[in-house]
């Protein structure tokens, strides 16, 4: 009898077991998928029934803010001026899972179940009353932002400005942009009809253009290669270096011209500072190849190039908000290393990128996070978490810098000085990079940094498939945005 009741007793407790085991299973490792599958219902109409913390500008402008109705769900989210923060803001939906933007990356927190968020949750059950997200104070200036927003206007493009010493984010727009109010509907049948619109095709305007994009930067690139020239020792802003009317790509037949007759140089010469001011395809080709892939890879690495950069939260708060990985060719011929070197070819970089990249010419070559979130709060006010700079590299020396500096400032003063900013010194490169079925359309762009004596803002400009010069096109967009942020 003893015999039965031990093995009754080892059956019983390894029930136990696995029970413990299966519940554990179930409410820690699977939680987060368990809660994000959107078949269950229970998880729904929990996330909806939340009273969801609000998402705030820098001066306290409201972005986004959950509102009681009378349904089944008690709240709606509501995104004010919608498309002008969409890229910031991302979407909350009744039929889609937060996936980007800063309902994403900080979803623990607006909803209220973060572990940072324990004592709230107690206190509003022992209180009986209802236990209210964390509310989110971002780095957006929205005077910039729109600013930015309306000169894009309907073209599709992006335009990013970061303050030089901190890397916070004062501006992130992308267009054509969305407005998340038609997929925070609870009428599901509506939001699935927005959501299957907004998503279709390549030109999606749920696609962050600042951040999930991939342009060729164009001459644009050619701080970076300018950068590398000048690390090695070799080259200063008078060094002249090898340019000409046309260069043959190594090993090709293929002849890459000049847009400008200045960029030529003299007898087959130009200083460095005069191949950036004119923006030398010529000069920066031969540079590339002179210099070697490795010396103009790293550099780009230290840059931010080849990796993806993580521009808010982590997986404790939410699905982190990432831009994706800008490219250089990995160890690429002679003919491609040309290329890649005037921003062409295999080199690929996102608007934020290139912000970064001026940013770090402008902070004497430290390359700071980027960041869009200041602090968070709890319901009762308490700072639950504040953000303080943070470096990501030194890319490069102070007088390296200085020098990128004073060469940027002669494509103001020499090719663009329609772009120049009264009483305001501002150090800029433009970008004219050839895309499309035989080169027929452009990407513009306009990389900079303001007041160049006393840098306080970086910003960078993307026009995607115009048709006429990124001094053009993104140029006046990249000088807005600095007449706005330097006015305030």
């Amino acid at each position: 009898m003893n015999k039965y009741l031990r093995q009754l007793f080892t059956a019983v407790v390894a029930l136990f077991v696995i029970l413990g085991l299966s519940s554990t299973i179930i409410m820690a490792v699977r939680a987060n998928a368990l809660n994000n599958d959107p078949r269950n219902a229970r998880s729904l109409y929990h996330q909806l029934g939340a009273y969801r913390g609000a998402i705030l500008a820098s001066d306290g402008t409201v972005m986004a803010k959950s509102e009681p109705v009378n349904d089944a769900f008690k709240y709606l989210r509501t995104y004010s001026n919608g498309p002008l923060y969409a890229p910031v803001t991302g979407f909350f939906s009744i039929n889609q899972t937060a996936d980007r933007g800063l309902e994403a990356s900080r979803s623990m927190l607006l909803n209220g179940e973060a572990d940072s968020l324990i004592w709230q949750r107690a206190k509003a059950m022992l209180t009986g009353t209802t236990n209210q997200g964390a509310s989110i104070e971002t780095s957006i200036d929205p005077k910039l932002q729109q600013v930015a927003y309306d000169q894009l206007g309907t073209r599709d493009g992006a335009a990013v400005a970061i303050e030089v010493n901190t890397g916070r984010i004062l501006a992130m727009v992308s267009t054509p942009s969305y407005d998340p109010n038609k997929l925070a509907t609870h009428d599901t049948k509506a939001a699935s009809q927005a959501y299957n619109e907004l998503s279709a095709g390549q030109n999606s305007p749920l696609i962050n253009r600042a951040t999930s994009q991939l342009y060729p930067p164009g001459s644009t690139f050619k701080t970076i290669v300018a950068s590398a020239a000048l690390e090695t020792g070799d080259y200063q802003t008078d060094t002249k270096i090898p340019a000409g009317a046309s260069y043959t790509l190594p090993g090709t037949a293929t002849q890459l011209p000049n847009a400008e007759a200045q960029a030529d140089g003299v007898n087959g010469q130009i200083s460095l500072q005069e191949a950036v001011a004119w923006s030398s395809n010529t000069a920066f080709a031969q540079l590339g190849v002179k210099l070697g892939a490795s010396k103009v890879s790293d550099m780009a690495t230290k840059l931010g190039f080849g990796s993806t950069i993580t521009i808010d939260g982590t997986e404790s708060t939410g699905t982190p908000m990432t831009a994706t990985a800008s490219t250089f060719p990995s160890d690429p011929t002679d003919d491609k290393l040309a290329l890649a070197s005037i921003g062409q070819g295999d080199t690929t970089a996102t608007p934020l990128q290139m912000a970064m990249v001026a940013q770090a010419i402008a902070n004497n070559g430290k390359l700071m996070q980027p960041t869009l979130v200041d602090r968070v709060r709890a319901a009762d006010l308490t700072v639950l978490s504040q953000t303080k700079p943070q470096t990501m590299a030194n890319a490069f020396s102070k007088d390296s810098a200085d020098k990128l500096t004073t060469m940027m400032e002669s494509v103001m003063s020499e090719a663009n000085p329609q772009l120049a900013i009264d009483g305001i010194k501002v150090a800029a490169k433009t970008g004219t990079a050839q895309i499309g079925t035989d080169n027929s359309a452009i990407d513009g762009w306009g990389i900079g940094f303001a007041p160049a004596d006393d840098p306080q803002i970086a910003v960078a400009v993307l026009v995607h498939n115009t048709d006429v010069y990124g001094s053009l096109t993104a140029g006046p967009i990249m000088r807005a945005m600095m007449q706005e942020a330097l006015q305030q």
